[in-house]
């Protein structure tokens, strides 16, 4: 089940994240989303089943913040919204592992371990309060550093 968020009183940051070059634009909301999942994915980690046999390569290591997927996640990505033109998006989870999906919903042989959505559902409000609040940081910043370069080309 998919969970959509709305947040209200972005039109400014909209505005002016419009006004930036869309690459810079890019970069400022890439910044901003994954400080703003890092908690996210913190959490998933302490909350990930730990086997001490795999020496690390496990289930919670390679819970990340990242804006790629694996071949088969991009594969379900793309079959969920392929006709969603997104501009943006950062990616907090297992990598790809096929046993995670099992550690969180469990198997008939093996009950659930729940990391993914106790990890959200604490950290949540923080996520969007760290967009909220960064992302008007991380435009002005763009904005000074783009004027300091337009100024330094002309003199």
């Amino acid at each position: 089940m998919a969970t959509r968020v709305k947040i209200d009183g972005l039109k400014e940051l909209e505005r002016a994240l419009a006004e930036l070059p869309k690459a810079t634009g890019k970069n400022v909301l890439r910044r901003t989303l994954r400080k703003a999942a890092q908690p996210v994915a913190d959490a998933m980690r302490d909350k990930a089943p730990d086997d001490p046999n795999t020496g690390g390569n496990d289930l919670r290591s390679s819970i990340a913040v990242s804006t790629k997927l694996s071949k088969r996640q991009k594969s379900q990505h793309r079959k969920m919204f392929k006709s969603d033109k997104a501009s943006v998006e950062i990616f907090v989870g297992a990598g790809p592992l096929p046993q995670a999906h099992l550690q969180e919903f469990g198997a008939p042989q093996h009950g659930p371990q729940s990391f993914a959505r106790p990890a959200w559902d604490a950290n949540k409000r923080q996520v969007l309060d760290t967009i909220k609040d960064d992302l008007g940081e991380e435009i002005v910043k763009a904005a000074k550093r783009l004027a300091k370069k337009a100024a330094k080309a002309k003199g």
